[in-house]
């Protein structure tokens, strides 16, 4: 498979099944280290390949963030790891180290009141395809974290399971989304100090829950989610 049967119609339909396109890349992923998907796809003429990774589909409030980064070939940033695996100083300055670097980004948002609209896993997908659609050059084909494609789009992508610990332009997609999440989570502590969300970040850890049953739901819980929909029904008042 090469990059110029992909690049046909730039326009719309690409010759050949894009479904075959992506199980024949799939097979190749599979049967090489996932460290070296990157370097795979840049040895095919590939010269923009997206990392896409999400966070925030847990929290009781907030959005879920999802963010879309281009690595450009032959660049290697130093202690470039899956989020969850660093501390938040370091991904502070690997983010910032990012943005100093000029690496193309672009950032995703779906917020509380869609989060219960649409559910989740809807939200989380819409979110991962406006992060793409904002970036300044669309890229040639996108690596996704997980096993969910990002939808209504006819660019070629491959989903990696856990791919925020395997391939580079996922972590730093992790690491864009996480940081770009607890900055506005912080945020929101000025506006509801009654909640640590500078702590917990909305998610249901004890201080969250005790803080939720203290002093009820704010307005960026997400009031589809268990918790906070127990609470509401029990106190109707508080709706």
């Amino acid at each position: 498979m090469s990059k110029q049967l992909l690049q046909k119609h730039r326009g719309g339909e690409y010759f050949g099944s894009v479904m075959q396109l992506q199980l024949k890349f799939r097979k190749e992923v599979l049967s090489i280290r996932c460290a070296d998907v990157e370097k795979m796809l840049h040895t095919k003429g590939f010269e923009l390949v997206c990392g896409i990774d999400e966070v925030g589909r847990g929290p009781l409030a907030g959005p879920v963030v999802a963010a879309a980064v281009v690595l450009p070939a032959g660049v290697k940033i130093k202690g470039l790891n899956d989020s969850k695996k660093l501390l938040a100083a370091e991904r502070e300055r690997l983010f910032e180290e990012m943005v100093a670097m000029d690496i193309p980004m672009s950032i995703g948002i779906i917020d509380h009141k869609e989060i219960d609209t649409m559910n989740i896993l809807r939200a989380s997908l819409m979110a991962m395809r406006k992060a793409v659609n904002g970036l300044k050059q669309a890229p040639e084909i996108m690596l996704v974290d997980g096993n969910q494609q990002v939808p209504n789009t006819s660019m070629p992508q491959i989903t990696v399971v856990g791919g925020d610990g395997k391939c580079d332009c996922i972590a730093a997609a992790s690491i864009v989304a996480k940081v770009t999440r607890d900055r506005i989570m912080t945020n929101y502590q000025n506006l509801f100090p009654q909640f640590t969300f500078s702590v917990h970040k909305g998610y249901s850890t004890v201080r969250h829950l005790s803080e939720l049953k203290e002093n009820g739901p704010c307005a960026i819980h997400r009031r589809s989610y268990r918790p906070v929909a127990e609470l509401l029904l029990d106190n109707p008042v508080l709706l």
